[in-house]
C-alpha cells in the first residue's frame, strides 16, 4: 500500500466515524458563528456513560475469575446497543460543538434548527427586525413596533460567554440599523 492510499483510507474511516466539520466560509471576517456548545457537554456525558456501561457488560460477559464462569456468560451481545448509542451521542456532541446554531451576516441572522438544518434554515434580514430583546435565555426578534409578530430563539444551546457576545453583536447591529433609518 502506498502512503497516498493509506492516507485516503484513513480519511475515509475518519469521515465515516466522525462528522465532517463546517464548510469553509468565503469571507469569514463578515460573519459571526455561534455553535450549540452549551448542549455538547450533555451529549458527551451521556456518551461516556453509555460507552462505560457497554464496556462493563462486555467485560462481565467475557472475563471469568479463573475459578468461576463470567457473571454474564453468553450475554456479550447486550453491550452492542450501549456501544452504538454511546457512539451516536458522541457524534451528536461533536456536531453541537462544530456546527452553527446562529450566524450573524451582513444580510441578517441565520437560525439553524437541531434536525434538518439545511432544509429548515431560517434567514431573518436585518431590515425585517424592528426590535430585539433578550429575556430569560431567549432572543425575541420583533417584526413590528407593536411587538406582535416575530421569532423567538432559545439561547440555552449557547455557552454562557457566547450569549453575552451575541447580545453585544445584535445590539450593535440594531443600533446601526436605527442610525441608517434616521
Amino acid at each position: 500500500m502506498t502512503e497516498a492510499t493509506e492516507s485516503s483510507a484513513g480519511a475515509k474511516i475518519r469521515d465515516v466515524l466522525l462528522s465532517p466539520g463546517p464548510r469553509s466560509v468565503a469571507e469569514p471576517d463578515k460573519e459571526l458563528r455561534f455553535t450549540r456548545a452549551g448542549q455538547a457537554p450533555l451529549f458527551y456525558i451521556i456518551a461516556s456513560m453509555m460507552l462505560a456501561a457497554g464496556i462493563g457488560i462486555a467485560i462481565l460477559s467475557t472475563q471469568g475469575s479463573g475459578m468461576a464462569d463470567p457473571p454474564l456468560q453468553n450475554w456479550w451481545w447486550v453491550c452492542i446497543p450501549g456501544l452504538l448509542a454511546g457512539f451516536w451521542f458522541f457524534r451528536l456532541g461533536i456536531r453541537c460543538s462544530r456546527h452553527a446554531y446562529l450566524i450573524l451576516t451582513p444580510l441578517g441572522m441565520e437560525i439553524f434548527p437541531f434536525f434538518g438544518a439545511q432544509k429548515n434554515l431560517r434567514l431573518i434580514y436585518w431590515t425585517e427586525i424592528a426590535a430585539a430583546e433578550f429575556k430569560n435565555d431567549k432572543l425575541f426578534l420583533h417584526f413590528s413596533e407593536q411587538k406582535n409578530s416575530g421569532v423567538i430563539a432559545s439561547l440555552r444551546p449557547l455557552a454562557a460567554p457566547q450569549r453575552q457576545l451575541l447580545k453585544k453583536a445584535i445590539d450593535g447591529r440594531m443600533a446601526q440599523c436605527r442610525e441608517m433609518n434616521h
